[in-house]
Parts: C-alpha cells; sequence; structure tokens
C-alpha cells in the first residue's frame, strides 16, 4: 500500500536529488511545505523557477551572476593585478567570507580527472590563460581542492602559467585555527609544514 499520495510521493522524491538529504530529511521538508500557507509554498516555487531562469555565469570569471558580468568583476575597489583561481562558484563564497581576499577569481567549471574524462579542455583554462595575456596581471593564487584531481589541476596550471612569466601561487593547507596537533592526520602535518610561513 502506499504511504503517501502520488502529489507528496513525487515532492519527497524531488527533495531526496538534493545533496546531504536523505529519505527522513526529504519526509520532514515534504510536510514542512504541506504545513506552509499556500502564500508562501507559491513563494518558495517562484524562488525556486526565478534563480534557475535569471542566473548565469560571468563571462570574465565564470561566477555566478544575474547580469553579463558579476558584481565582483564590476567592482572598481578589487585588485585586477591578482586572480584567485577556485574550482566552483561555491569556493568564491568562501573565500569572500573570510574577507582576506580583495583580488578577482577565475572559475576553472571542475577539476582536471583523466579517469573521467575530464582534461584541459573540459575546463575554463584557455580563458584564464587569455584573461593573463590581456590584463595587467601580477600574480595567480590556485585555490583548487586537496585531493588529487585540485592537486594535479594546481600542478597543470602551475606549469602553464609559468609560461607567461607570472607569480603563481598555491594556497597554503595546514591546521585549523585552535586545534591541535594530536589530532590532525600526517598530510595535514605535512602540509602545514610545507606551507609555514616566517614569524
Amino acid at each position: 500500500m502506499e504511504k503517501y499520495t502520488k502529489s507528496m510521493s513525487k515532492l519527497i522524491q524531488s527533495l531526496k536529488k538534493m545533496p546531504g538529504v536523505g529519505p527522513k530529511s526529504a519526509e520532514r521538508m515534504a510536510f514542512h511545505v504541506l504545513r506552509l500557507p499556500h502564500s508562501e509554498a507559491k513563494s518558495l516555487a517562484y524562488s525556486i523557477l526565478k534563480v534557475k531562469e535569471s542566473i548565469k555565469f560571468c563571462r570574465v570569471c565564470g561566477n555566478l551572476s544575474e547580469e553579463d558580468t558579476c558584481n565582483i568583476c564590476d567592482n572598481p575597489q578589487r585588485d585586477k593585478t591578482i586572480i584567485c583561481i577556485v574550482e566552483q562558484p561555491t569556493d568564491i563564497i568562501s573565500i569572500e567570507k573570510s574577507g582576506a581576499f580583495k583580488g578577482l577569481y577565475h572559475v576553472l567549471g571542475g577539476s582536471l580527472s583523466p579517469l573521467d574524462g575530464v582534461g584541459p579542455e573540459n575546463l575554463r583554462i584557455k580563458e584564464l590563460v587569455a584573461r593573463v595575456r590581456t590584463q595587467k596581471v601580477e600574480e595567480v593564487i590556485v585555490a583548487t581542492d586537496s585531493d588529487s584531481e585540485g592537486e594535479t589541476t594546481a600542478l597543470y596550471l602551475s606549469m602553464l602559467l609559468k609560461k607567461e612569466k607570472i607569480n603563481v601561487t598555491r594556497i597554503a593547507y595546514g591546521l585549523p585555527m585552535g586545534s591541535n596537533l594530536e589530532y590532525a592526520d600526517q598530510l595535514t602535518l605535512a602540509k602545514a609544514l610545507k606551507g609555514r610561513n616566517p614569524i
């Protein structure tokens, strides 16, 4: 016997497709939607459709934007001599929350993964090289993930960009603030030692 009505089952199945949402969470969300006043449910549905219709990628850096160029590329206060390379637009949000970076970004759209068929031609690397050649870029910071794909991408980009005679740096990886050495894994400790700074 069906536990739910067809429409409720369909909503739960749709919610389960969201990252990090399991069957129980999907059920709770579906019942929450059911309890919402009609106007709020309509507003939620409209917000989802509006995001799908209005969000596109910045033609310069690949960040999310509702215009041709994003608000970071358009900001005259940003340092245009430094570009930080990230894998996805979500990485920009994380870096921006830190408030520590005031340059521009370049979104690759992923990382190199030959086993998955992702090569340089599948990423926005050609666009990056064009930016470096046409803008007065002095430094490129490679901020890809520290997994094997991210490291491979970083190595490839450093070799490619050093030919352009600009400073190529890699973000340091290490111990989180307030953590203890005894709980750190070996790879994190090794990265922390290699990325040490003078004091």
